[in-house]
């Protein structure tokens, strides 16, 4: 394990465990800690197929550090946003898939370094909070844009505008996550998560993390020739092909019921 001041990093086979080390102040969103998260999706080891991002303590993350919040102007704020850009960039677009564990608070900034994440799994003391409004400063982290593509437009526009909270029920009903399990599970979850996504073709998970969001947003005759190309790669990788080959000569397990 290697560690700093506010962030983790464990490397268990191909798997990395990344985790927030800020406890005392529930996780909350430092610069320091934003540029840590940086750094340390940039510079995963070669072997790392999948991660896991955790909160360490009762709290995945409470957001911004309020302590940190000063006056700036217009092109200071410009920039302080743009570094957490750069910074949540290299979770959603980095090289491997990233499962969150969230538990406790995912708020403001906290959550808007969750929709960066691919896979969310929320145990049941998750809540899910944009308090931005009330303080009279808007998101800056990217959630402008991620969380929308979650929840939609109109439950981010009510949270703002009234501080409304999400449970962890509700919460993975409206698209927060896409797993709820007990208190205290969701770390053992997506680890076991984790370890299934890293089982597959690592070209095949590249396309679903860098791939497929674009295709998303594109408009359909775009799309359809980017899904063209994208499987054309894919499928000329000589582990795809392998795989194949195992499936057709019955070496692979066939899709059943789970």
């Amino acid at each position: 394990m290697t560690a700093s001041q506010d962030i983790q990093l464990e490397i268990d086979g191909d798997i990395a465990i990344v985790r927030l080390n800020r406890a005392a102040k529930r996780n909350a969103l430092s610069d320091r800690l934003v540029l840590a998260v940086r750094h340390t999706f940039e510079n995963l080891p070669d072997t790392v197929r999948a991660a896991v991002l955790d909160g360490a303590g009762e709290h995945f993350c409470a957001g911004l550090d309020l302590s940190e919040l000063k006056e700036r102007d217009a092109g200071a704020g410009l920039h302080h946003s743009r570094m957490w850009h750069a910074a949540l960039e290299e979770v959603q677009y980095g090289p491997v898939p990233v499962v969150a564990a969230l538990h406790g608070a995912v708020v403001g900034g906290g959550l808007e370094l969750a929709a960066a994440c691919h896979i969310r799994v929320a145990d049941t003391t998750t809540f899910y909070a944009l308090p931005e409004g009330a303080r009279g400063i808007f998101v800056g982290g990217g959630g402008a844009v991620r969380i929308p593509r979650l929840i939609g437009a109109a439950r981010m526009a009510d949270m703002m505008l009234t501080g409304r909270v999400y449970q962890a029920e509700e919460g993975e009903r409206a698209g927060f996550a896409q797993y709820l399990v007990p208190a205290g599970e969701a770390f053992t979850r997506a680890v076991a998560i984790a370890r299934r996504v890293a089982e597959n073709a690592p070209l095949t998970n590249y396309a679903l993390m860098h791939a497929l969001p674009r295709i998303a947003e594109q408009p359909a005759d775009q799309g359809f020739l980017t899904e063209a190309l994208m499987a054309a790669i894919a499928q000329s990788a000589p582990e795809a092909k392998q795989r194949v080959r195992d499936f057709l000569e019955g070496r692979a397990a066939k899709v059943g019921k789970s």
